[in-house]
């Protein structure tokens, strides 16, 4: 018997194309929030916001313990969770705020301003200037006109796309220390970071069943399956790629706008839209 006759299947996660996850990620990243826009009749903003946190900060202590890497990780590597953490909350929160005043496809373009330009910094190329100029431009395209009647939506939407900077650094130090298991600490220290703020708000879905199981769903949407399907993309597909890949974010936000919560951007917010795309596309990140 040959050793390719004995030889073990490969694991379900090694025989799906890692394009498919992405296109999970995708479609999860973007419905999770849609959902949650229509629980926010229910539920205050910051609750649902704090039942996402909940949600994935359970998941991730089940399924990780994550107290171990807590033990034996260095004062350092704390600081670096602990930051991870506070930034996940906030981001959250800013993200759900935005959401809650504006549609969700400008929000998610927007978020992409954040990542461009991080690129630019990293690696100072002409591609990457002309790329963050369509994203700049797509952006100014979202918010021109809109933005005197809208001014704490897009506040709030520019704050989260800062936050997903500061979001992208600081995940990269933790997946290189700890790995998903990195990811399920700041998650908990997310939670305690917006328990002050959100816990209250979020006690009506505490108390009614059909509430709480429409909040826990939005969590495992929103931040348990994308990050998960992320993972298991990135382990196997390169960098460029993965990056390109991307450039459907701000579509997919867009046509889950339109399929959830009856959002139908304008021609000049497609144009915008499509600009960010390309931006995104166009771009390309630092080694490391």
């Amino acid at each position: 018997m040959s050793s390719a006759e004995t030889a073990h299947p490969a694991p379900l996660a090694q025989r799906v194309p890692p394009q498919l996850f992405f296109v999970v990620s995708a479609v999860f990243h973007y419905l999770g929030p849609a959902c949650a826009v229509l629980l926010f009749a229910r539920v205050e903003v910051l609750g649902v916001a704090w039942l996402r946190i909940a949600t994935a900060a359970l998941v991730f202590a089940l399924w990780r313990r994550p107290w171990r890497l807590w033990r034996r990780s260095s004062p350092a590597d704390r600081r670096t969770l602990l930051a991870l953490g506070l930034v996940l909350a906030a981001m959250n929160g800013c993200f759900y705020l935005a959401i809650a005043r504006l549609p969700l496809a400008t929000v998610g373009a927007i978020e992409f301003l954040g990542p461009i330009g991080l690129a630019a910094i990293g690696l100072r190329s002409r591609r990457n200037v002309v790329a963050l100029s369509l994203a700049a431009a797509g952006v100014a395209m979202l918010t021109q006109i809109r933005l005197e009647g809208d001014a704490l939506g897009y506040a709030l939407a520019f704050a989260n796309a800062g936050l997903f900077v500061a979001y992208v650094v600081l995940g990269h130090r933790v997946a290189a220390a700890g790995g998903v298991d990195g990811l399920a600490v700041a998650m908990l220290m997310a939670l305690v970071a917006i328990s002050p703020i959100g816990l209250g708000p979020a006690l009506p879905a505490l108390t009614g069943p059909a509430l709480l199981l429409a909040g826990v769903g939005v969590g495992i949407a929103s931040s348990v399956i994308p990050y998960v399907c992320d993972l298991l993309a990135m382990a196997r597909l390169p960098r460029a790629s993965f990056a390109l890949m991307l450039s459907l974010l701000p579509a997919t936000a867009a046509g889950i706008g339109v399929l959830v919560l009856g959002q139908v951007p304008s021609a000049r917010d497609l144009t915008g839209i499509g600009l960010v795309m390309a931006g995104v596309a166009l771009h390309r990140a630092a080694q490391a």
